[in-house]
């Protein structure tokens, strides 16, 4: 067996199709086809149910899919710090969803780069499924994001909870209405979410917040990303609800007003790959505690690593 197999295998069991997981490979589906049964002749057993449509694993298939995710992100992340052993200078690829450039992000890399200019830090702007790909392909070595998605070959820690606001265009009736806001006092309005897609995002934060309350807005506009959002509101299309630190953009024609509920937050979450404990890593974990601590910001108690 080699690990050729377990990325066909991988790919197969990911989309449930060999037409697809052959466009994500980028090779013809038979001899794909042909790789998959000559990973059950080697290993004696059935992976796929051949009948089922989409395609569906066996136990046994299910068993070795849990396992083979984590043979290659191993293999990645082997590959990974190989190379940044061997460099004379230091490299860290970091990726970011674009919403936490409105908080400490920023802060946290000038620190990083004056404290160790030793490392090169190199940034990439991606979804938090975007990242989590790339950590497991060694595209990139951390990643911040929003979504709680689970994944056996990455480590997620929780640095804090950023409550949500309402954005508002200015002169808007909600805007005098009373000092703090609900839900309930939203669903009349048209709401602006982003991102439009990919799926699982920021927008789907939003929509559960309404839908674990018994609440439906009255009308949702999809739009691309953050900043367009912010400029529909200003237009008097509707109102969004969008991270605290947005406050921080400051806009003559878009007025803030916090939301009543406590629980209505936006985790801000590190990602990285599963075994890799290097001291880069460390170094930027330990001063991201210290910055919150220096800006009396509340954050999650860090994980003992």
């Amino acid at each position: 067996m080699e690990l050729r197999h377990l990325r066909y295998f991988v790919a197969v069991a990911e989309e449930r199709n060999f037409t697809r997981a052959a466009q994500r490979l980028h090779i013809a589906q038979p001899p794909l086809s042909r790789q998959i049964q000559q990973l059950e002749e080697i290993l004696g057993v059935q992976l796929f149910e051949r009948d089922s449509r989409p395609l569906k694993l066996t136990d046994t298939g299910r068993f070795f899919y849990s396992h083979a995710v984590q043979l290659l992100a191993q293999t990645a992340e082997l590959e990974s710090m190989t190379k940044r052993v061997g460099k004379i200078e230091r490299s860290l690829s970091i990726g970011f969803v674009g919403s936490t450039l409105y908080g400490m992000l920023p802060k946290i890399i000038r620190r990083f780069r004056a404290e160790n200019s030793a490392v090169e830090l190199s940034l990439q702007e991606m979804t938090t499924m975007e990242q989590i790909k790339a950590l497991k392909e060694g595209r990139i070595d951390v990643g911040f994001g929003r979504i709680r998605h689970e994944d056996p070959s990455i480590r997620r820690v929780v640095l804090r909870e950023e409550r949500m606001i309402v954005a508002l265009p200015i002169g808007h009736a909600l805007e005098s209405a009373k000092p703090v806001l609900s839900l309930h006092d939203l669903i009349g309005e048209t709401l602006i979410i982003f991102p439009k897609a990919p799926r699982p995002s920021y927008a789907d934060q939003v929509l559960a917040a309404f839908h674990d309350r018994s609440l439906k807005p009255h009308r949702i506009y999809e739009t691309r990303e953050l900043q367009i959002a912010l400029g529909l509101v200003a237009a008097g299309e509707g109102i969004s609800i969008v991270p605290s630190s947005v406050h921080g953009l400051k806009r003559d024609d878009v007025s803030y007003k916090e939301l009543d509920d406590p629980n209505l937050v936006s985790p801000i979450i590190m990602s990285m790959r599963m075994l890799d404990e290097s001291e880069d890593i460390r170094t930027m974990l330990d001063l991201i505690y210290a910055l919150y601590v220096e800006e009396r910001m509340a954050f999650m108690p860090p994980p003992e690593i």
